[in-house]
């Protein structure tokens, strides 16, 4: 089933009544990511035939006419880092989608939410390795340029991989058991809002309505600290529920 997309609403407009969107059951959200997770995985083993491709050339068992062997070795590292890339991205939507469990697996967690950096080291550093110790393989010029690529993409790869706010199954069920009405968010950060009207929105050009599983699916796992307090305030439960660390300022999203 296809995944509705919000249509941003100007911030200093009133947001337009929408048609009810048919929802993603529990089942259908653990079904598409699953899905995303196997496509993730097929990548990453592709990405590493790349780098295996990419270590042969430098180590002269493989020879491809055409090009030169330096070229060859930058051609195999870009598709390399396409494919960490894509399955980096898939494999975070997944973990919103349907989030790992935490309790009693705190170890498990992170490594699972962090799997895109594990495997953007797997994919790069031992050829970076191999770069530096067989410096006879290749012209200096030629290795210096090839290794530069080469820890670029290991950098670019493990940033983009990483899961710098992961939500578990139990926040996520929490915040969707407490927060009944819509919650608003922008088209960057990582955290969602439970009053339109929240300070930290009033620099946002387009808000984003919709349900909290909506928000936690596009990515936006926290609740803003200024509406926590404030929901807080009002009698609402926020136990259970991912809630950002506090700050000092408004920071406008």
């Amino acid at each position: 089933m296809e995944e509705t997309k919000k249509k941003p609403v100007k911030k200093t407009e009133e947001a337009p009544e929408t048609k009810a969107a048919p929802k993603l059951t529990k089942a259908e959200e653990k079904s598409k990511a699953t899905t995303l997770r196997i496509i993730a995985i097929i990548l990453w083993v592709l990405a590493i035939g790349f780098e295996v491709l990419a270590i042969l050339t430098l180590l002269k068992a493989l020879y491809i006419p055409g090009l030169s062997q330096m070229w060859w070795m930058i051609i195999f590292i870009v598709l390399d880092l396409a494919c960490c890339l894509v399955a980096g991205f898939l494999w975070k939507k997944a973990s919103f989608l349907d989030p790992f469990k935490k309790t009693n697996n705190k170890v498990g967690f992170v490594i699972l939410n962090q799997l895109g950096v594990i495997m953007a080291v797997i994919c790069f550093l031992p050829l970076i390795i191999l770069l530096f110790t067989n410096k006879d393989k290749m012209d200096k010029k030629s290795r210096i340029i090839v290794t530069v690529i080469a820890i670029v993409a290991l950098l670019i790869a493990g940033l983009f991989g990483a899961n710098f706010n992961p939500i578990s199954a139990e926040e996520k069920e929490a915040a969707e058991h407490t927060i009944t009405d819509n919650v608003y968010w922008t088209a960057f950060g990582h955290k969602y809002h439970l009053y339109e009207d929240c300070g930290s929105l009033k620099n946002s050009a387009n808000i984003y309505p919709g349900t909290v599983t909506d928000a936690i699916d596009a990515g936006r796992s926290e609740v803003c600290f200024f509406c926590a307090n404030r929901a807080e305030k009002e009698g609402m439960d926020m136990t259970g529920i991912n809630v950002e660390e506090g700050v000092e300022e408004l920071t406008g999203d």
